[in-house]
């Protein structure tokens, strides 16, 4: 492994394509600062300093890459999105504060009022909520629908559906979807298929490789495994991504760079 000095960090240009996810899980997305320390380092800082006014500017306009505000851009933080991306096989992951901020995260991103969702039944309990609840109230409709049964999810799709939302293996009752049936019946009526794959993280399962377009996680499940840390992340596509960024820069449901640290 060699090291490449960008600014005050080091960023490893070991070439991980091919790597078992074992070491993914730890060397992916890992960014060194001055010090050269082994272990990821934490940085519990609400913002940054810049060289001058004009960086500054240049940082917050986007025109120059690099940390500005910590709800948004934060080293430890971005190690984490890294390596939860590598080990999805991902372009890109967001975090977030928890599972469900993972899950507002990314309908509040890529929802609108008028469109529908179809949900299956087996989901984490405040899922149900969130969809039933509260995005209704932004004219955001759900239908639930048993997880195994494809007739059900064919006859729940209409004209506005622009979701299929799955958790699987389910909770509780660790129901099996069919990922690749969804996802074709997803694409064929340009809708998103979204997948939770927080029990079996990416150790076990990798939507992506069966047709999902985005992953969900909740980092307080098996990513942690130690019952330690609340956290999320978002796995999917750049463009999907970005959407998903930018809510979380302007709603600010942000995962502290301590959370990390805890697993």
């Amino acid at each position: 492994m060699t090291l490449r000095r960008e600014e005050n960090v080091w960023i490893p240009e070991s070439d991980l394509e091919g790597m078992s996810v074992d070491t993914l899980a730890v060397r992916a997305g890992q960014i060194r600062t001055g010090e050269l320390e082994h272990s990821d380092p934490i940085f519990p800082t609400s913002s940054f300093v810049y060289g001058s006014a004009a960086q500054a500017a240049a940082r917050f306009g986007g025109e120059e890459p690099g940390n500005i505000y910590s709800r948004f851009t934060n080293p430890t933080v971005q190690a984490f999105e890294g390596r939860i991306a590598a080990m999805e096989g991902g372009e890109r992951a967001v975090a977030t504060a928890s599972g469900m901020a993972a899950i507002l995260s990314t309908c509040m991103a890529l929802l609108k009022a008028g469109d529908h969702v179809v949900c299956s039944r087996g989901v984490f309990g405040t899922t149900n909520v969130l969809f039933q609840k509260y995005m209704a109230k932004f004219g955001v409709e759900t239908s639930f629908v048993s997880l195994t049964n494809m007739d059900e999810w064919t006859q729940a799709v209409r004209a506005e559906t622009r979701m299929l939302f799955i958790e699987t293996p389910s909770n509780p009752l660790c129901e099996v979807a069919d990922m690749k049936a969804l996802a074709t019946l997803a694409h064929d009526n340009d809708a998103l298929f979204v997948v939770d794959n927080c029990f079996c993280t990416p150790v076990l399962q990798r939507p992506l490789e069966h047709g999902a377009d985005i992953i969900i996680h909740s980092a307080t499940k098996y990513l942690d495994g130690q019952g330690r840390c609340v956290g999320g992340v978002v796995v999917g596509p750049n463009a999907l991504m970005d959407e998903v960024y930018g809510f979380l820069r302007s709603a600010g449901p942000t995962m502290s760079p301590l959370t990390p640290g805890c697993s």
